[in-house]
Parts: C-alpha cells; sequence; structure tokens
C-alpha cells in the first residue's frame, strides 16, 4: 500500500532543504525507516515539534521510491523535552539511538522498539541512573540481535558456575582453566550486577554500590565496542563526563 501507519521512535534528523527534515525512524512493525518530513523546520509547522530526536510518534506515511514522506504525526512520548535539558540524560539517550540505528541495520523487531521507548521513557523520567539505563539497554539490544554474553556458563567450555573472569572477545564469563593468560580477574558482585541488567531488576541495580556500578559499566562498554564493528561515538562523551 502507498500509505500506511506506524509507531515511531525519531533516531536522527538531518536538514534538507530550506525547510524540510530527513528523518531516521525506528519503528514498531516495519523496522528502521527513512523519510521526510516536509516544511518541519519552519515555525508554522503542524508537527515539527513531534518529530525531534528521541520522540515516539504515532505517524502516516506515503511509501517512496527512495525516502518515505511523512504525512501526519501524532505525539505518543514528548520525552526529548526532558532528555535535552540534562546533559547527561542527552548523552546516554543518544548512545540508545546510536546503537538502535547500528543494530537494526538488517531487520529490526518490535522488541527493539519497545525496548528502546521503554528505555527512553525511565531516562526522561529520571527513574533510575542514566548510565543504569543505558547499561541495561545495550546488554538487552544485544542480546535481542543475537549477542547475548555468557553470564552463568563459560563461554568457551559451558562450564557452570560463577566463573571470575568477563571478556569480551570470548563472549562473557570465563573459567579459571579457559581463561588466557594474564586476563584481569572479575568481582563475583560485578558479574551480579551485569545479570540485574540483563534482567532488569532495578531494586538490585539501584541499591548497587558506586564502585560495582562502575565496574560492571565499563564491561557494558567494553563488550558493546567489541561486538559493534564501529565504536559508538556517543559513549566517548560519557566516558569523558564521568
Amino acid at each position: 500500500m502507498p500509505t500506511y501507519r506506524d509507531e515511531v521512535v525519531v533516531l536522527r534528523t538531518h536538514k534538507l532543504g530550506e525547510a524540510d527534515r530527513i528523518l531516521t525512524l525506528l519503528s514498531r512493525r516495519n523496522g528502521k525507516i527513512r523519510a521526510v518530513a516536509k516544511g518541519v523546520r519552519r515555525t508554522s509547522s503542524k508537527f515539527g515539534s513531534r518529530l525531534e530526536p528521541f520522540m515516539v510518534a504515532d505517524v502516516q506515511l506515503f511509501k517512496g521510491r527512495n525516502l518515505d514522506i511523512v504525512q501526519q504525526a501524532e505525539s505518543l512520548g514528548s520525552y526529548g523535552a526532558d532528555i535535552v535539558v540534562n546533559y547527561d540524560r542527552y548523552t546516554t539517550a543518544s548512545a540508545m539511538v546510536e546503537t538502535a540505528d547500528r543494530l537494526n541495520e538488517a531487520e529490526a523487531t518490535p522488541q527493539q522498539y519497545l525496548l528502546l521507548v521503554g528505555g527512553l521513557r525511565s531516562l526522561a523520567r529520571g527513574d533510575h541512573a542514566e548510565r543504569s539505563v543505558l547499561d541495561s539497554y545495550l546488554l538487552r539490544a544485544m542480546a535481542l540481535s543475537g549477542w547475548a554474553p555468557g553470564l552463568t556458563e563459560c563461554a568457551r567450555c559451558g562450564t557452570v558456575g560463577d566463573h571470575p573472569y568477563f571478556l569480551p572477545q570470548l563472549g562473557g564469563v570465563v573459567c579459571s582453566t579457559c581463561a588466557p593468560a594474564g586476563s584481569p580477574r572479575v568481582a563475583r558482585e560485578t558479574v551480579d550486577m551485569l545479570r540485574a541488567l540483563m534482567a532488569g531488576e532495578w531494586d538490585t541495580i539501584d541499591d548497587a554500590p558506586g564502585r560495582t556500578v562502575a565496574a560492571a559499566s565499563g564491561l557494558v562498554a567494553a563488550y558493546a565496542q567489541f561486538h559493534l564493528e564501529r565504536g559508538i561515538r556517543s559513549l566517548s562523551h560519557l566516558e569523558s563526563h564521568r
């Protein structure tokens, strides 16, 4: 059908001409969409503010040859307004949408869409620490893409247990027998934190001491950067601000 509706998250925007904008959208039912929103940069635009980064909207689009065309947009979540006023929230959200953009190059799923919407909503509300929201999102989004880290059994031999090493290049926790010589040990509390982040156990996450949060966050960043072909640029802004 030439015209269709879908729920979308705005990942990126680019200026086009004097008044238009190219949008990169993650949708609930149609994967990743590139579309043109005509006239949205004019002050008279009826839905320009609904199509800013981090916004969630119900849109009607016309199927184009190269780019679809946005015909209507109704706001479902104005998360961008609460995110952009806070630097930590903004840089965290930027890393989340950059990851979503990269992970969904091929075919996005409704689960990826819902996970991103939930993360942005939590971020806008200030429900949890920004970095914990990002770490949980990164682990769960990568798991949905087939890159779940092994956290209960050795990534090499499959032995179940509380293993003392976590190596991104091997895919998760590794036992003492399989760990290469010189591998840094990881505290059991850090691995427990990774499991909580993966499962979304927010009582455990919110109560964790700062050193455990920081240690787990470093491992999540290393894991994500290793498994994505190019690094997540937005993570560097977070690291420099910590």
